[in-house]
């Protein structure tokens, strides 16, 4: 079972709550880090949160992770998403083993938007479940390993 999880929230993130609510819904990133947090805890996990609107602090934790014995990742890379081969790399390099969660519907939006660089290296996606695609994320997240 996996004892150290990380959640990781890309760009525009912390904006959650105030940001386009039809698409994004109401719930805050501080009410989604406090839930996930407390889903780990109840599974006898722990959960570090970061977020971060650049592409290469969310690399720096990335590589930070490997160090740390992080055992999964869970990440809302945002719209890094369909742009960053970065982010790809980095977790090629560290082989942890992530989920990619999108709030919205990714495939439902903009065409740009559907096409994903993490997804084929990911263990899981989930898009279009609003926050409670962290909760589905981060459950799948403690079974693997």
């Amino acid at each position: 079972m996996v004892k150290k999880l990380l959640l990781l929230n890309g760009p525009n993130l912390n904006l959650l709550g105030t940001r386009e609510p039809a698409v994004y819904g109401a719930e805050t990133l501080a009410d989604v880090e406090l839930a996930a947090t407390a889903q780990a805890a109840a599974a006898g996990a722990t959960l570090a949160c970061f977020q971060s609107n650049h592409e290469g602090a969310l690399i720096d934790r990335i590589h930070a992770a490997k160090a740390e014995g992080v055992d999964a990742i869970v990440i809302n890379p945002a719209a890094l998403t369909h742009t960053s081969v970065g982010l790809r790399d980095a977790f090629s390099a560290v082989e942890i083993p992530f989920v990619e969660v999108h709030i919205s519907n990714i495939f439902k939006r903009e065409e740009f938007r559907h096409h994903s660089y993490l997804s084929a290296i990911a263990i899981g996606t989930i898009c279009g479940l609003g926050t409670d695609g962290y909760r589905f994320a981060i459950d799948f997240a403690l079974k693997k390993r």
